[in-house]
């Protein structure tokens, strides 16, 4: 296939890829590759809404204070201030582009602002429950018929095509030169040449069997970042939701914390609530505090699930608010108004992920990492509710105006993929299998909370999985099933890693071995041995 040449190449399709495009597409011609369809990414499914300071009771330094105590000590104080004051001109950016949140006319904003756990006021702006949904359709349909943007769906990136994989490192040092991506339709590789690439590809949720996270969640640019040469930070720390709808047919249906932020109650089948044995803040703890108590009470009583309540409020009241959970439990039977909701933690965002600058920038000379994709030093060990649609935001116009700010670049050819040496797979059913023994191990081992014995398990059989992924890599033509398999194989590596490195229970990353914290916080720095 021909070579695709862009200014700027992203990968991924979500609120950060889609900031980026937008803010690059006046000066820059951009590639936008999704691996499904534009809509499908993470970023539609947030139900809550975006954190920022917006009303007169709110103040930087609250949202501040509020970020770096949830992170327990590991955010970068000086990060999490750039992204918070930068918060108002983001949500007006969006404003702007005609997304439309919900109005409340009753305060000085304009707009209704929820509150959720950790956030000390109502700072949080949203679109009814289905804020990111509302996000994404918005920028998308802008995104479509921008004549600068060109978008290509179901192309699944492969590998960044880099100077030390092309040879060329002497005296220059590493930096990429766009990516190999398959045309999932077709099932051609193409090569994309860029000046600048850019991952936007979201979490690695997909990684543990229950997850709040679309199946796109794979950690692809993480994967891909790493195996770059990219350094990465802090893989140990991923969010347990606390709140995932219990239901066999209700596959990662998320319970907005905005239902706890509005009076919703956790209860036992019996009806008594926990959460105030837990933490003085009860259901408006942060989520690790959250999960983890669940989590406790499941074990202790042998229980499937709790139970949210948020009965006690008018029907009207909750409909309002909650349409699309109100609607979405009503098919499966649970009358939110009259009757309490069965919920369980589930994985649902992965803190860590590919070093980057203020700018988005990586290790490699015109590499960039946006969004959940990105370790910012926002989150620290734990993020604070609606604070990923921000970094999303703010990082997003940051990219885009280190990348305007670049000379022209003149395009050079790349190899084409070589499939010269291989066949096309005997038999699928080794990924599917290697798939479902990966999350079901990773749920049971690397999980809220952890041991070094189960990590050393997780380990082996890790090891075991890279071997038989590698030689089906090396032997068989690539697919989207293999792509994400291999992806996420090096996602839960470097999570285990991670988590065998932190001798002490911060944040997400609760260890049976070292329920202690110790005195001084550091992050957790991964760099891959060459």
């Amino acid at each position: 296939m021909p070579q695709l040449n862009f200014d700027t190449l992203i990968i991924g399709s979500g609120l950060a890829g889609l900031t980026l495009a937008l803010n690059l597409a006046q000066t820059n011609k951009v590639g936008l590759i999704t691996k499904r369809a534009l809509l499908d990414g993470a970023s539609g499914w947030a139900q809550g809404g975006i954190a920022a300071t917006l009303s007169e009771e709110d103040s930087p330094e609250a949202h501040i204070r509020d970020t770096l105590i949830a992170g327990a000590g590991l955010c970068n104080e000086e990060v999490t201030r750039y992204v918070v004051e930068s918060g108002p001109q983001a949500i007006q950016w969006l404003i702007s582009e005609g997304v439309p949140f919900t109005r409340d006319h009753d305060n000085g904003t304009g707009y209704h602002l929820t509150r959720e756990g950790g956030h000390s006021v109502r700072r949080v702006i949203h679109a009814a429950d289905a804020t990111g949904q509302a996000v994404q359709r918005t920028l998308s349909e802008k995104a479509r018929t921008h004549p600068n943007i060109s978008v290509l769906e179901h192309h699944v990136a492969i590998d960044l095509i880099t100077s030390a994989k092309l040879g060329h490192t002497a005296g220059t040092g590493n930096r990429c030169y766009g990516a190999y991506v398959l045309d999932s339709v077709t099932g051609k590789v193409r090569t994309i040449r860029a000046h600048n690439t850019v991952m936007a590809t979201g979490g690695a949720g997909k990684v543990y069997l229950y997850t709040t996270n679309p199946d796109t969640a794979t950690g692809d640019g993480i994967a891909m970042g790493w195996r770059a040469g990219c350094r990465v930070a802090n893989m140990e720390f991923v969010q347990f939701h606390p709140t995932c709808l219990y239901h066999p047919h209700a596959k990662s249906f998320l319970i907005s914390e905005a239902v706890r932020g509005e009076g919703g109650l956790l209860r036992l089948p019996d009806g008594s609530r926990f959460m105030p044995l837990h933490d003085e803040r009860a259901e408006l703890a942060p989520r690790d505090i959250v999960a983890r108590a669940i989590d406790f009470e499941m074990k202790k009583r042998g229980l499937d699930c709790v139970y949210l309540d948020i009965s006690h409020k008018s029907a009207n009241f909750l409909k309002e608010h909650f349409p699309t959970i109100y609607k979405r439990c009503l098919e499966f039977g649970i009358d939110i108004t009259k009757e309490p909701i069965p919920v369980v933690p589930a994985a649902h965002y992965t803190c860590g992920g590919i070093m980057t600058d203020w700018k988005g920038k990586t290790d490699l000379d015109n590499l960039y990492a946006i969004g959940e994709t990105a370790h910012t030093g926002l989150h620290g060990a734990n993020r604070l509710a609606s604070n990923s649609l921000l970094e999303c935001l703010v990082f997003g116009q940051a990219a885009a105006r280190d990348i305007i700010e670049q000379p022209p670049e003149s395009a050079m050819e790349l190899p084409q993929w070589d499939e010269s040496r291989v066949t096309n797979a005997d038999e699928e059913i080794v990924i599917s299998h290697n798939w479902d023994e990966l999350r079901r191990f990773m749920w049971s081992y690397v999980g809220i909370v952890r041991t070094t014995k189960r990590l050393q398990r997780a380990q082996h059989r890790i090891k075991l999985l890279h071997e038989e992924i590698n030689e089906y890599y090396a032997n068989f033509r690539v697919t989207s099933d293999l792509l994400e398999l291999r992806n996420l194989v090096d996602s839960a590596d470097l999570i285990v890693q991670s988590a065998m490195l932190r001798h002490e229970s911060r944040g997400l990353h609760y260890s049976r071995d070292y329920p202690e914290l110790l005195p001084e916080a550091v992050d957790t720095v991964l760099k891959r041995q060459s």
